[in-house]
């Protein structure tokens, strides 16, 4: 059962339950007033007989004051007393206003200070939820999903928006005020104090030995020789043994730089990568060169085809994941959000800067629109049916407010026969 009031307030079964006790604990407190205004009258008509029907008749006289009065108390929180105009009565249906207004500031003031709101915020572990929350595979799964169908509306998007345009634009006003020479001197650096050199020294040994071995490289030395030669020579087939001799100690010598560490070729090709990269570092004409290298580069038009087709083809393949032609992106996104949520859980102090994070988001947040919270409150409340709202209100807490008027009538009967008691002692002095 379900009894739906006009301002959304609602009368559950649990409610309609505490109704009907609500109206019998009333009925029995109307009944224990008419009992005590009985018990009076007989009181009073037997008192003659009896001293003792005189404390009957107090103890019944002020009980039934005592549980008007407090029956009165009771319903002019909330309405008029049998409907009329008494001053001071309904009191709640009369200060609504005022009651919306206190009740907005008090939340503004208290609930949303920043102290307590910290305190609360701070209690939450967003980050563990969040690394929790991505580790369970099909939620990571749920959340590539989404993603996948929001990006081609957000590349769509963007190319109408001319979002793409500007971009492209920015990215390449920062790349022409990029300074490769530091970059590239510093990677060089590295790349030699790492050893790698070495290797790329290998491999170009290596290289040249087969270019040098390759039979069309030995024909173009030949006849390079052969154009060089005198004719006697040529005629005592003096180029093939120059040809011989120069393939042969070429080859010597590759084999020795490859097998020899400490081979003196080996140190003049550090003593030349060094020297550049200090020419890179220090000499103003190589970082002119390199910033011309890099402008002639930016400047080419087939670097932007390159773009338009690398951008035209990332949507496509986003596309079609979207639409489900493949998975290859879903799987590949989910298996980054479940490592993102296991390296972060991994991470005490990532969590704790996340948290922190959070937690000074928040507070600014609910800082800059509690007062706006505070009027939404207040306004909430002006708008309520209070004739509706008093009767949730009176269905919830109506019974422990009716058994004000049981107390009432109780200590209104004992104060009663109290004082019935001390005037009669009085009166025997």
């Amino acid at each position: 059962m379900a009894d739906v009031l006009r301002t959304g307030f609602s009368l559950d079964d649990s409610d309609a339950a505490r109704a009907a006790d609500l109206r019998r604990v009333k009925a029995l407190a109307a009944a224990v007033l008419v009992a005590c205004l009985a018990l009076l009258v007989v009181a009073k008509a037997m008192a003659g007989r009896h001293p003792a029907w005189g404390f009957v008749a107090a103890f019944a006289e002020a009980a039934a004051i005592g549980g008007l009065a407090d029956w009165y108390a009771v319903v002019a929180l909330f309405r008029r007393p049998m409907g009329l105009p008494i001053p001071h009565t309904a009191i709640i249906p009369s200060n609504q206003h005022k009651i919306a207004e206190k009740l907005g500031k008090f939340i503004e003031e208290h609930f949303l200070d920043a102290a307590p709101v910290e305190a609360k915020l701070r209690e939450v572990d967003f980050a563990s939820f969040v690394a929790d929350w991505l580790q369970d595979q099909k939620r990571s799964l749920d959340l590539s999903r989404f993603v996948l169908r929001l990006l081609p509306e957000a590349i769509e998007a963007a190319d109408n928006s001319g979002l793409k345009s500007y971009a492209v634009r920015r990215i390449m006003a920062q790349l022409q005020t990029i300074d490769l020479a530091p970059l590239a001197s510093g990677a060089l650096r590295g790349f030699i104090g790492q050893g790698r050199h070495r290797v790329l020294l290998d491999d170009l040994l290596v290289a040249a030995h087969n270019s040098l071995n390759e039979p069309a490289t030995m024909a173009a030395i030949g006849e390079k020789i052969r154009a060089e030669l005198p004719t006697l020579l040529r005629l005592y087939r003096a180029d093939k043994f120059l040809l011989k001799k120069v393939a042969a100690s070429a080859t010597s010598f590759f084999d020795d730089v490859r097998n020899d560490a400490q081979h003196p070729f080996r140190g003049e090709f550090d003593r030349i990568l060094l020297s550049f990269v200090d020419k890179l570092e220090s000499e103003p004409a190589y970082a002119n060169r390199l910033d011309m290298l890099k402008r002639d580069l930016l400047s080419r038009p087939e670097l932007s085809d390159l773009a338009q087709t690398i951008w035209a083809n990332v949507r496509l393949f986003i596309e079609r994941n979207a639409r489900g032609e493949t998975d290859v992106l879903e799987r590949h996104l989910s298996k980054m959000f479940m490592e993102t949520g296991a390296q972060l859980a991994d991470d005490p102090q990532l969590r704790v800067e996340i948290n922190n994070g959070v937690v000074t988001v928040l507070k600014s947040f609910i800082a800059s629109q509690k007062s706006g919270v505070s009027t939404f409150i207040a306004d909430q409340v002006k708008a309520w049916d209070m004739s509706q709202l008093i009767t949730l209100i009176e269905v919830n807490v109506g019974r422990d407010l009716q058994y004000i008027r049981f107390n009432g009538t109780l200590i209104g009967g004992l104060a009663g026969l109290a004082l019935h008691t001390i005037e009669v002692v009085v009166r025997g002095w």
